[in-house]
């Protein structure tokens, strides 16, 4: 049990032996800096149930904490606060509970499963900054649920059909000249995105030329030939044409092929692949039962509906009137798909841009009519857009910032800054590229993942790869400086030690690392990888704090020295813990 579960125990059993009331919650803060006390009791709240004076309801729930729970060693009250003194001995029997726990914090599986859903690109182009978020993201809250207890598949749909597709597939057949990704030497997603830029190029093209002759610019836009050479191609996939499945599926593979390399990079993975190609044709067998049990209604065109009014959404089109699906009733089907693929799912994580927040409000909300008992367990974990200091970014005009070009800019900032500051005497060139890598990957990473991510980011590089503050290699730096310190710990570390007095900076080490745990499960609960990372932070303050104020290996008590080597060894496993949890990796030098 960590002191807040103990005292809210005890609190509760304060409140029931003093005014005979049972207490359901108790509310509890930090102790703020200037008082003594290392967790408070808000008042505040209890008095909904407590009628008096706060100071004096915290005095009297005080005097029977420190008679009756032997943690308690004092505490005072400031108006509505409740501040308690922990004794040393609670948190050094903490520290020895711990301290060769493997994978402190996490919650082994059980057999609640949950699929999360990231990535999910298009086939006709490479992916970029935007598509760095996403997969940092899904990939992040992925590996924060497994470390709650959950059982989680990971898995993307691509988006490899449709008018987008056949543009680039076109400008290739056109312009192409028969060259690949082999004969170029130029990376599969990028060569085919390449063609969709081409595309665009000359559909503008067109339509000046069109308009220059007197057209309308509306009707230009629809009449262009190079855009209804496209339509065309795309009815000739669908009725499964040879020539145009073959050049489909080949130009697929070399974007896939590219993707490989860009996830590797990137250091993220799946456990399953869902193709548009495959689901397009879902749900419509779904539609026909929503229109039994009344979920869905027909108007006189032959087109099914739903109408959402009364959760305060409109009407929603499933099923057009000539028997076509929409996005809608392929994600309908899909979500269906998936729980018959995988019987254990009991819930879906939608990594997906906050400009579908309201398509995926009306998704949530028919599979919940249907009647799915696993659509109350669906969640968009919705975010913002990645902004660039100039600007926004457009695929269609080969504006957008690749993913790949990206990561080796990072990679090139960190070994530029990493040269200046001259720490990489005695490293190989070899090691030298590696740690780059990691600090590179790792700045982006953190900036990228420290952000709420509902909330937009304005990315800036270098700012990002910075040593110092709120970034990845500030942590990573710490981490490295831990092991430094166990390297040079020339004698046996392992020995149990009992209760000493702590230093003030050994104790608030202590109550950072017990609140780890809840930390793990908070993040879980929403959906929010920025709570690790900052909890992250803010222990590597406290530890550089610590590092700062102590000593440590100059320390001549040794039973406080291995103390403070373990405690430094500790702190060290959940940062690397936690980083595990947001794809980043730590040094073991730097």
């Amino acid at each position: 049990m960590n002191i807040q579960e103990v005292l809210t125990q005890k609190v509760k059993e304060a409140v029931l032996a003093i005014y005979k009331i049972e207490l359901p919650t108790v509310e509890f803060q930090p102790t703020r800096k200037d008082f003594e006390g290392d967790i408070t009791v808000v008042v505040f709240p209890i008095l909904r149930f407590v009628k008096g004076n706060p100071a004096q309801i915290g005095e009297q729930i005080g005097v029977y904490l420190k008679d009756n729970v032997a943690e308690v060693e004092n505490f005072n009250v400031v108006k509505g606060f409740l501040n308690i003194v922990i004794s040393d001995a609670f948190y050094v029997n903490f520290f020895n509970g711990i301290k060769n726990t493997e994978n402190y914090g996490f919650v082994t599986e059980s057999e609640d499963a949950v699929m999360v859903e990231y990535s999910s690109p298009n086939t006709n182009k490479p992916l970029h900054l935007g598509h760095i978020r996403n997969n940092l993201l899904g990939y992040s809250v992925a590996e924060v649920l497994k470390a709650s207890g959950k059982k989680v598949y990971k898995t993307q749909i691509i988006n490899d059909r449709g008018i987008h597709i056949c543009k680039s597939m076109l400008a290739w057949k056109l312009f192409g000249n028969g060259e690949t990704p082999e004969s170029t030497g130029i990376k599969g997603d990028k060569l085919v995105g390449n063609y969709y830029v081409r595309f665009d190029k000359e559909y503008k093209a067109q339509i000046a030329e069109l308009v220059a002759k007197g057209t309308d610019a509306k009707e230009a836009e629809k009449q262009a030939p190079i855009l209804l050479e496209a339509q065309e191609m795309l009815r000739k996939w669908e009725a499964g044409d040879k020539e145009v499945v073959a050049l489909w599926k080949t130009m697929n593979q070399w974007v896939y092929n590219g993707f490989e390399v860009t996830y590797k990079n990137l250091g993220v993975d799946f456990d399953t692949y869902y193709y548009e190609s495959d689901t397009y044709l879902l749900g419509k067998d779904i539609v026909d039962e929503g229109l039994e049990k009344g979920v869905f209604y027909r108007k006189e065109d032959g087109s099914v509906w739903i109408d959402l009014s009364d959760e305060g959404l409109d009407e929603k089109i499933v099923l057009r009137a000539d028997g076509t699906a929409v996005y809608m009733t392929q994600d309908i089907g899909t979500a269906i798909q998936r729980t018959k693929d995988y019987p254990d799912v009991n819930g879906m994580v939608y990594t997906v841009g906050n400009e579908q927040d309201y398509h995926f409000n009306v998704l949530f909300l028919i599979l919940k009519k249907l009647g799915f008992s696993w659509a109350e367990q669906l969640y968009h974990l919705s975010y913002g857009m990645v902004d660039l200091p100039s600007g926004k970014m457009k695929s269609r005009e080969g504006t957008v910032v690749d993913a790949d070009d990206l990561m080796k800019d990072m990679t090139a900032t960190a070994a530029s800054i990493s040269e200046e500051l001259g720490k990489l005497d005695g490293y190989t060139d070899k090691e030298k590229e590696e740690l780059y890598r990691i600090i590179g990957l790792g700045a982006l990473k953190y900036y990228i993942l420290k952000v709420d991510p509902k909330k937009r980011i304005l990315f800036n590089p270098e700012e990002s790869v910075e040593f110092q503050g709120n970034t990845g290699p500030f942590i990573q730096y710490t981490y490295a400086r831990i092991q430094s310190i166990l390297r040079k710990s020339d004698f046996d570390y392992t020995a149990s030690v009992t209760a000493n007095d702590l230093h003030e900076k050994e104790k608030e080490l202590l109550k950072q690392i017990q609140v780890f745990p809840s930390v793990v499960q908070n993040a879980a609960q929403n959906y929010s990888p920025a709570l690790v990372a900052n909890y992250t932070y803010d222990l590597v303050k406290e530890f550089n704090s610590f590092y700062q104020n102590v000593p440590i290996l100059p320390e001549e008590d040794l039973q406080k020295k291995i103390f403070r080597v373990q405690l430094s060894k500790k702190v060290g496993e959940v940062i690397k813990s936690a980083f595990t949890l947001l794809g980043i990796e730590v040094p073991n030098r730097m």
